[in-house]
């Protein structure tokens, strides 16, 4: 039987990007002998927890994929895909499980993790694999169903050629109460050659329980220069297109690289449409405008004008405190970045970008997109006269609409 801790080797280092200390972490987790049952991979969307889940399982049954083993490998099948006890979960629409066809549902959606683990294959950011311009947001769970049908008769399975069976479970904050608490007993009672490897991206909605049974390897936002190094290694980007996406990733790079860089510059003529609408309150143009992305994007294209909204909004901080044009990411825009500061030379510029912030999660929890630009574009108005905001962060309830019998 191979000891992990005679292994040499580089985790991911054939196509994980960035995250040096998580990666360091699971080195010294096999390094060490004591490996846990369940492990719980934890990060802001994008960075990279379904690869590392996919990573960790491949070295941990002794395949020679994303890791480079070379000839250390213990396992001849090239990827997890085709390993026996590897088995890939992804929460599903509630109509799949209805209509009992979830192993067709998932299959093409993991080929393609198969073919890239940073491939966006969630039903809720990807709707349609054949219709990439669909907008409809689609809900995915792990129903009770789901749970007792597929997972549960796999974690009874025994290792058929590998070390362990393996099940790994993304997005589990999308797990139903019931299906949770099923999964517990599970965690509870592990068999001796079962582990489990999970993903989240809110770990603030698990069930403290589970939390506790679970070895946490939280992962970092990723940095500017690694998505740009990533994007130009993995994607073929020039360095310039890739310089250009690096900066209005927020930290994202399993969405950025399905953005379009001519689409995205010129997305910032309606980005400076959509500012002089908030500065000046036109109530209808702001809807127009709200409603329009809602009908167009999905939640990826929402977290795209967001993304670079935010950007803008930094190269206004920065060049109205430094007028260096070195430093801004939008320098091709110049003349309107500095018409702006001159108009907004008092305006809350960081708390307009901490307000986009905080919008980036609703729209991943289908808050409706109208619904969110509105709100800021009025929060806007205030901030850029540097006001106060008319409804104060502690006083939120006041958001909440009017019931009456």
């Amino acid at each position: 039987m191979t000891e992990y801790n005679n292994l040499t080797f580089d985790f991911g280092d054939r196509r994980l990007v960035g995250q040096q200390f998580a990666r360091e972490q699971i080195k010294r987790i096999l390094q060490s002998e004591r490996i846990s049952h369940a492990y719980l991979f934890s990060g802001s969307p994008g960075t990279g927890k379904k690869a590392f889940a996919l990573a960790f399982a491949e070295l941990i049954n002794g395949i020679d994929n994303l890791t480079g083993l070379g000839n250390q490998a213990f396992s001849k099948k090239s990827s997890w895909f085709t390993h026996p006890d590897i088995h890939v979960f992804l929460p599903v629409p509630t109509s799949a499980v209805h209509k009992n066809d979830v192993e067709m549902e998932l299959r093409p959606r993991l080929e393609m993790l198969r073919d890239d683990p940073y491939e966006i294959v969630d039903f809720s950011l990807r709707p349609s694999l054949t219709d990439d311009t669909n907008s409809k947001n689609l809900q995915a769970f792990y129903p009770i169903d789901y749970f007792r049908k597929h997972i549960r008769r796999a974690a009874r399975l025994k290792p058929n050629e590998g070390r362990k069976t393996i099940i790994v479970l993304t997005d589990i904050e999308h797990m139903r109460k019931e299906a949770a608490n099923a999964f517990l007993k599970l965690l509870e009672e592990p068999s001796e050659n079962l582990m489990f490897l999970l993903t989240t991206s809110h770990t603030e909605a698990l069930l403290p329980t589970i939390l506790s049974r679970c070895q946490h390897i939280p992962l970092s936002a990723l940095k500017t220069k690694e998505i740009e190094q990533a994007l130009t290694a993995h994607d073929g980007l020039s360095r310039e297109d890739a310089s250009y996406l690096a900066r209005v990733s927020g930290g994202n790079y399993a969405l950025t690289r399905f953005y379009e860089v001519d689409q995205l510059k010129s997305l910032r003529r309606e980005i400076v449409d959509y500012l002089r609408a908030s500065y000046i309150q036109d109530a209808v143009e702001i809807t127009r405008m709200a409603q329009d992305w809602q009908k167009r994007e999905n939640i990826e294209g929402q977290i795209a004008i967001l993304n670079v909204l935010e950007v803008f909004l930094r190269d206004l901080l920065v060049y109205r405190a430094t007028e260096n044009k070195a430093l801004i990411t939008n320098a091709d825009k110049l003349d309107v970045i500095r018409k702006f500061c001159d108009t907004l030379h008092e305006a809350r510029l960081q708390s307009m970008i901490e307000e986009v912030n905080k919008c980036k999660p609703m729209i991943y929890q289908y808050v409706q997109g109208k619904i969110v630009f509105t709100v800021l574009a009025l929060r806007f108005a205030n901030l850029m006269r540097d006001r106060d905001l008319e409804i104060a962060p502690e006083e939120s309830y006041k958001h909440l609409p009017a019931f009456s019998d």
